[in-house]
Formats: structure tokens, C-alpha cells, sequence
């Protein structure tokens, strides 16, 4: 057996660590749920208080939520799904070292790199930011879209580690791609944090689908599932909250991607003698800019904000995907490398 097919084995773990702790992320959710049904049972229950009676219960609505969610903090399932998230990560840095080392080259060089590459920033971001504030919530996506970006890396777009076209050796690979593939993890983090905020936020103002409302058939509401799927959104910081996280994050990637940009023109400049060409990589590559610098304008200078400047973020991400998926499977053009 090779590095090569070793890498290919601990990518195999990183999938299937990642797989485990969205499980365990979502068990804990499901806690969660549990543990805020059981409350406003126990609530509802509670005897109606004559006027300045203090309340038996001793919390209100708020501190009910900020009970659960410091239940939370200290369940078993959450416990293991960070475990497991770090033990991945570390598979995910053995993958990527062998895999650098049996191309002989940083392994930035075909769509299943960039896919191994982008999933591993992805969740050293949110291992990151979890160092400075709690952000466990986003577990769930970031380990859900890590574990499919793998799996679809490693049977759809896999290569045998190998060495590159004479174009591609050069120190710019390094440079340009390092720097596309920080970026695409630091919009996968954002992006994340936008979909829990439209779902808050949907929640917050009377979504039947995510209250579990106005579905009733022969007496019984079926949509009880709903509630005890949702209701751990209560429990996760506020629609403005994970915006403001939102914003930063796609602040960060928007300045990545610019250098991006300008790292690719002056690698176009040197290998092919023009610094823009139309290539489809690069159009779309600057179509990403211009949604991104849209966003970052409408939010700080027009007050979009709310669902208008999460939906802006997920165009955004949706536009990273087919960048590097459909640009490469659908167009021919100078950045076609590998096959793929």
C-alpha cells in the first residue's frame, strides 16, 4: 500500500468521523428539543399566580431557554460530537500530509484536492472560532456538508496522487489556490451560520413548518414531529446575532477572494501572457466577487439586513459550489486540469 492509498484510507476515516460527531450534533439537538418540550409542559401545568404571587417556578421564558441551553453545554452527546469532530480533524490533517507528500507538491491541484483542502479549513475554522465562543450549534452543518463534500471527493472526482502539468509548477499554485481554498472555508462557515438564521429567524416570526402549527387531521396534530425537531432553535443565539457572525466571516472571505483574484491574473500574466482572458473560472470567479461585494455594500450602506442579506450568502456559497463543480465539469477553458 502506498501514501497514496493511505491518504485515501484516512480521508475514508475523516468522512466517517465526521458522519459520527453529525449524529452525536444532532442527538444533542434532539435534547435539546426534549428538554424545552418537558419545560413549557411543566409550565403550562403550573398554577395560575394571583397577582404579585412570586412565580413558583422561578423562570421565566428567557431564563427557561438559558437553562437549557447550560444543560446543553454539559450533555454527553455534545461532548462526543466535539470529540469526534477533533479526532476527524486530526485524520482530516493525516489525509491531507500524506497526500502532499506521495504528490510531492501541495495537493492543490484537481477538484478532489480542493475538496479535501476546503472541508479541512472548513472545520479548523469552526474548531477556531469554537476557542473564542461557543459556535457548537453550527456543528451540525459544518460536519454534515464536510462528510458529503468527502464522499462525493472521493467517488466522483478521485486522482491518484500524481505530478502536475509544467503549468502548474509554480510557486502561484501555492499562492493562488492556498488562498481560493481559505477563502471557500471560511464561506462554508458563513453559510452555515446563515441557514440556522433564516431557520431562527423563520421560527421567530410564527413559521407553521418550523412551530409545528395549523396541521390537524381527525383531532390529532400530526406536526407534532415538528415541534420536537425545531424547538432547539430557541436555544441557538439570535437571527441578529448570527448575522453579525454571518457578516464577519464573508468579510474575511470577500478580502481572501480578492487576492484570489489578483493572484490569478498575475499567474495568468506569467504563464499564459494575459492577466484576464474570460475564461470561465475567471468569470465566475469574479461573478462570486460581485455577489459578495454586493452583500458587504447593501448591509453596511443600504441597512439590508435580516432574510435579505442571508439569502445574499447563500447565492454566494451556491456560486463557490458551481465554481468549482459545474465550472470545471461543464466548460472547457485553460483552467481545465486533471480531467476534472
Amino acid at each position: 500500500m502506498n501514501l497514496s492509498e493511505i491518504s485515501d484510507l484516512f480521508t475514508w476515516g475523516t468522512a466517517t468521523a465526521y458522519t459520527i460527531a453529525m449524529i452525536a450534533f444532532a442527538i444533542d439537538l434532539s435534547q435539546v428539543t426534549d428538554a424545552m418540550v418537558q419545560r413549557k409542559t411543566v409550565r403550562a401545568q403550573a398554577p395560575v399566580l394571583a397577582v404579585g404571587e412570586p412565580e413558583r417556578y422561578g423562570a421565566s421564558s428567557d431564563t427557561a431557554v438559558s437553562e437549557v441551553v447550560e444543560r446543553r453545554r454539559s450533555s454527553r452527546a455534545l461532548g462526543i460530537a466535539m470529540s469526534v469532530t477533533t479526532i476527524g480533524f486530526l485524520l482530516h490533517a493525516a489525509a491531507f500530509t500524506t497526500r502532499w507528500v506521495a504528490a510531492g507538491r501541495v495537493p492543490w491541484a484537481n477538484m478532489y484536492e480542493f475538496w479535501l483542502s476546503g472541508t479541512f479549513v472548513a472545520v479548523g475554522l469552526f474548531l477556531v472560532l469554537q476557542l473564542k465562543r461557543d459556535v457548537r450549534f453550527l456543528g451540525i452543518i459544518v460536519t454534515f456538508l464536510s462528510a458529503v463534500f468527502l464522499v462525493v471527493g472521493l467517488n466522483s472526482f478521485h486522482v491518484i496522487a500524481d505530478d502536475v502539468q509544467p503549468a502548474l509548477q509554480n510557486y502561484w499554485l501555492v499562492i493562488h489556490v492556498g488562498v481560493a481554498v481559505l477563502a471557500t472555508g471560511v464561506f462554508t462557515v458563513s453559510f452555515a451560520t446563515s441557514v440556522l438564521q433564516l431557520l431562527r429567524d423563520s421560527r421567530d416570526n410564527g413559521s407553521t413548518l418550523l412551530r409545528g402549527e395549523g396541521t390537524v387531521v381527525r383531532g390529532k396534530n400530526v406536526a407534532a414531529w415538528r415541534i420536537m425537531n425545531w424547538r432547539f432553535l430557541d436555544g441557538i443565539p439570535t437571527p441578529s446575532a448570527l448575522e453579525a457572525l454571518s457578516f464577519r466571516l464573508n468579510a474575511v472571505g470577500f478580502v481572501l477572494w480578492t487576492f484570489t483574484i489578483i493572484g490569478g491574473a498575475i499567474w495568468a500574466e506569467d504563464a499564459w501572457g494575459r492577466a484576464w482572458g474570460w475564461d470561465p473560472k475567471e468569470v465566475w470567479s469574479f461573478i462570486i466577487w460581485v455577489v459578495y461585494a454586493a452583500y458587504l455594500h447593501a448591509r453596511t450602506t443600504r441597512g439590508w439586513s435580516g432574510r435579505r442579506a442571508a439569502y445574499f450568502v447563500i447565492v454566494g456559497y451556491a456560486c463557490v459550489l458551481f465554481n468549482f463543480t459545474g465550472v470545471n465539469l461543464l466548460f472547457n477553458g485553460k483552467h481545465s486540469y486533471s480531467g476534472i
